[in-house]
């Protein structure tokens, strides 16, 4: 089964299926009983086969975010990008209200935060001392934001479509008060090496649930029903992926980012991270003889 290709895959399991049905058909003549025997000793060799290959526990998690993830998302790109699209567009738009109206910035922030910002302190100086507490809910937070996000896809796209328009905008905002305010580097320095992975990951998660959203718009030739669970098979599989990537961002934004790290050593790991994203997402993939595409 390891050796198969992902098309050879799909053939066996219906050939398994199409098999299954004619042995069914048998087992209704009582003239062909030899026969009945004989598919039902080959399915029952077949199911062993396929069935007891089946990776399990922390190995098959492995071989499913080395290989098979990759090549989900290297399938799913078009609603990515359409995801990293909505949120540079919330981020420009954050960008120019701020700018042209300051006001924009108080209603988008509050009235504490911008105070925060106005006498150039950061405010995450409220993690340090409360780490492992404050990784443990920006872990759940994020987790909320990109499951919000994926299952929003339902709502004929209406959740993934706000919820990274939104984002973009508020880091727009943020973005440029603390320009204003001469701490870009504060805050660029704490979002570098946790929000190189917590960001992908949410725009990963709004493009699961445009993949959601497109199998309910737009079914082709499929029933609703049936192209909306298609859907959900492909949404889930692409925002599963972004858990492990979560884990890892909440533990660096609770104890790292917050940290008294010199600045340099913190957009490097930043970069670092990105970088082997970028590499492990986006590399030429290859199963079983064939170009994953």
């Amino acid at each position: 089964m390891r050796h198969l290709s992902r098309a050879e895959l799909r053939e066996t399991a219906l050939l398994y299926r199409q098999a299954a049905s004619d042995l069914s058909t048998l087992r209704q003549d009582s003239t062909a009983r030899a026969y009945a025997e004989h598919v039902n000793q080959l399915l029952a060799r077949a199911h062993h086969i396929i069935y007891s290959s089946r990776r399990k526990g922390f190995l098959k998690i492995f071989y499913f975010l080395r290989d098979e993830y990759p090549a989900i998302v290297q399938r799913q790109i078009r609603y990515v990008l359409l995801a990293l699209v909505l949120t540079l567009s919330g981020a420009l738009l954050g960008s120019v209200l701020t700018q042209a109206r300051p006001q924009f910035m108080r209603h988008m922030l509050g009235p504490a935060m911008v105070e925060t910002i106005e006498r150039h302190e950061m405010w995450t100086h409220s993690i340090v001392g409360i780490e492992p507490v404050a990784s443990s809910a920006i872990m759940t937070n994020n987790l909320s934001v990109c499951f919000i996000a994926f299952a929003g896809g339902i709502v004929f796209g209406l959740g993934p479509v706000y919820s990274m328009f939104f984002n973009g905008l508020l880091l727009g905002v943020i973005g440029v008060a603390c320009a204003k305010h001469g701490m870009s580097v504060d805050l660029w320095s704490f979002v570098a090496p946790h929000g190189s992975l917590e960001l992908p990951s949410i725009v990963l998660a709004g493009g699961a649930g445009l993949r959601l959203a497109h199998g309910v718009l737009f079914p082709g030739l499929y029933r609703r029903r049936d192209s909306i669970a298609l859907a959900g098979v492909e949404a889930t599989r692409l925002v599963s992926g972004v858990i492990p990537l979560l884990v890892i961002a909440g533990t660096l934004e609770g104890f790292f980012s917050p940290s008294n790290a010199p600045v340099p050593l913190k957009f490097a790991v930043g970069g670092l991270l990105f970088t082997l994203l970028l590499v492990w997402l986006f590399r030429p993939l290859k199963a079983a003889g064939e170009i994953v595409r």
